[in-house]
């Protein structure tokens, strides 16, 4: 399982599949290979649902940003 958190305060947004990390890996940039965190606002949505990102990850993503107008997250492994 792989949880998204709110780089921030610690929030949990929700859990996503590997499918899903893996377009957030290969849509937005890398510091380094173990990079785990990424900024996001409403412009990188658009982006993302042009690009044809899963709807269930775009409203996650939607609802973590709620009516902030940007935000870093974070992902990691949990679990098995």
């Amino acid at each position: 399982m792989i949880e998204l958190r709110d780089k921030k305060t610690g929030a949990l947004l929700g859990t996503i599949s590997q499918t899903q990390l893996q377009f957030l890996i290969d849509q937005l940039e890398e510091e380094d290979i173990e990079d785990q965190d990424y900024y996001i606002n409403l412009a990188t949505l658009d982006v993302f649902e042009r690009a044809g990102a899963d709807p269930e990850l775009l409203e996650l993503l939607r609802q973590g940003l709620g009516t902030r107008e940007d935000m870093d997250i974070v992902w990691s492994r949990v679990g098995d």
